[in-house]
């Protein structure tokens, strides 16, 4: 069994490396399959996977440009102000079971990649079976699937340090196979209304916060229907004054909201500290340092929008050769940053910054009540979670949901993260993953079974796979029509235009 396992774990290594923990060529891969299974001819099956690739490229190029150019202000927050802090963020997440699995449990960092491939293959066989399952969506985001195994790792060894190699991973790759689907299998309805029939679901590290913040949005919605009747405004149903017509465009609304927001806190940081941290060149002038960070943000929004463009298309209509022949009716689950591309503009932009401030007033909070666990946002929560919160709340309740919703999220993120961080001793290495799910859902599970031992997996296992049961018997005629035949879905809900 051991060579068996040692032999997996190097094929699947290879793989996972250079494919799956590759998103790009991941995203690529499909559309290769897609397109061959669709029998296009050879110039179109390159085209489409050259466009998917680079398209993902692009993506990637936007949001690590959004990253880099807030490192400077989380760095300096650190730096500047000589606090001492586990820092949320997916990264360093990964690097602190990186640099703890073997102190604190004995345990190989490279046993993840064999809980990525069985966790992965529970995944597709859950899909397959949907007849039975209701499941419809295959996670296929490569990076965040090895963030998240590291993560699960951690947690349910904390549970079971005492369990062999072969059963941990039984036990993990069950869970974290039925989270991956079902997660994103909660995101498809949703999805599909925000983007008109795009055609894929979220695969990410918020797909249960998405869920519920936007059905929480739409409840509010029906109440105000039926208080007032009449819907809530959304934010590109709003009518600016004359001189504020220039926020209906989304890169200056953008640019102006980050030179406030950003440039605030380089200003608190000022020029000295930033010259000396090697952000600011010596000599610089600090205002169009300022400047130039703040509409940088625009820049890159603007780029992962156009990767966005490229690449949803070529996969969405390749993943029908998937699905028509091995998956019926399933969607690909794919990084929310793709999400960016619909629904309005300003929502995202809105999200981050109501995030942000529930972040920091948690934050604040935690340095009140002399928290043990001091917690530094970071970026990716910071946006990437809170500016989809804010997308899809506007979507489903109006302009209010979206400054709401995500502030609430912010205030969870930062002190489900703090507590679960301390717990479980994932703090004092520096990082925890962070994000909406790894604040909630998980610290959940993981105290389930921390107390309940294998009757609190069994728990989590029939909980998981009630969820979609629970959607199909909400919807039963239209729940697999929304990914087969949209068009048909929007007619019998009275939803066409």
């Amino acid at each position: 069994m051991q060579n068996i396992l040692n032999a997996l774990l190097a094929i699947w290594s290879y793989f996972a490396t250079n494919v799956l923990n590759q998103p790009a060529f991941m995203i690529g891969f499909i559309v290769l399959i897609g397109y061959i299974l669709e029998r296009k001819k050879w110039y179109e099956v390159l085209s489409g996977f050259l466009k998917a690739t680079v398209g993902y490229f692009i993506l990637a190029a936007g949001s690590g440009g959004l990253v880099n150019t807030f490192r400077p202000i989380l760095v300096g927050l650190k730096d500047r102000f000589h606090l001492s802090a586990m820092i949320i963020d997916p990264y360093f997440g990964q690097n602190a079971v990186n640099a703890g699995i073997m102190q604190r449990f004995g345990r190989s960092f490279a046993d993840t990649m064999l809980l990525l491939l069985f966790a992965y293959i529970i995944n597709i066989l859950l899909v397959r079976f949907s007849k039975y399952t209701k499941l419809r969506a295959v996670f296929t985001t490569g990076n965040v699937q090895v963030q998240q195994a590291a993560t699960a790792f951690w947690l349910i060894l904390f549970c079971f340090p005492k369990l062999n190699r072969f059963s941990i991973l039984a036990i993990m790759s069950l869970i974290l196979g039925l989270y991956w689907a079902v997660g994103s299998n909660l995101t498809v309805g949703i999805t599909q209304e925000l983007t008109d029939g795009a055609g894929f679901a979220v695969a990410h590290q918020q797909m249960f916060g998405i869920y519920f913040f936007a059905k929480l949005s739409e409840m509010i919605e029906k109440h105000s229907v039926k208080k007032s009747n009449g819907k809530n405004k959304r934010l590109e149903d709003i009518k600016l004054p004359s001189f504020m017509s220039i926020f209906n465009d989304n890169m200056v609304s953008t640019s102006i909201l980050m030179l406030i927001f950003i440039g605030a806190i380089l200003v608190v940081l000022g020029p000295d500290y930033l010259t000396k941290a090697h952000f600011m060149q010596k000599g610089q002038s600090f205002i169009f340092y300022i400047l130039q960070t703040a509409l940088q943000f625009s820049v890159y929004l603007a780029i992962l929008q156009l990767g966005v463009r490229t690449f949803v298309n070529e996969l969405t209509e390749s993943f029908t050769g998937i699905s028509d022949r091995w998956l019926p009716g399933a969607v690909p689950g794919i990084d929310v940053a793709a999400t960016l591309g619909f629904g309005s503009q300003n929502a995202q932009t809105i999200g981050f910054m109501f995030g942000a401030l529930g972040q920091f007033t948690m934050i604040i909070l935690l340095l009140v009540f002399h928290s043990p666990t001091l917690v530094i946002a970071g970026f990716i929560p910071l946006f990437f979670d809170n500016a989809a919160i804010g997308l899809y709340s506007n979507d489903r309740g109006g302009y209010k949901c979206a400054m709401i919703m995500p502030f609430i999220s912010g205030l969870i993120q930062v002190a489900g993260s703090a507590l679960i961080a301390t717990w479980v001793g994932m703090a004092r290495y520096g990082g925890y993953l962070g994000m909406f799910d790894w604040a909630t859902v998980w610290p959940f599970f993981t105290v389930i079974m921390k107390y309940l031992g294998y009757i609190g997996v069994a728990v989590i296992i029939i909980l998981l796979l009630a969820i979609p049961q629970l959607q199909y018997r909400a919807d039963p005629e239209g729940y697999f029509m929304i990914t087969e035949d949209y068009p048909a879905w929007k007619k019998l809900n009275n939803k066409e235009e």
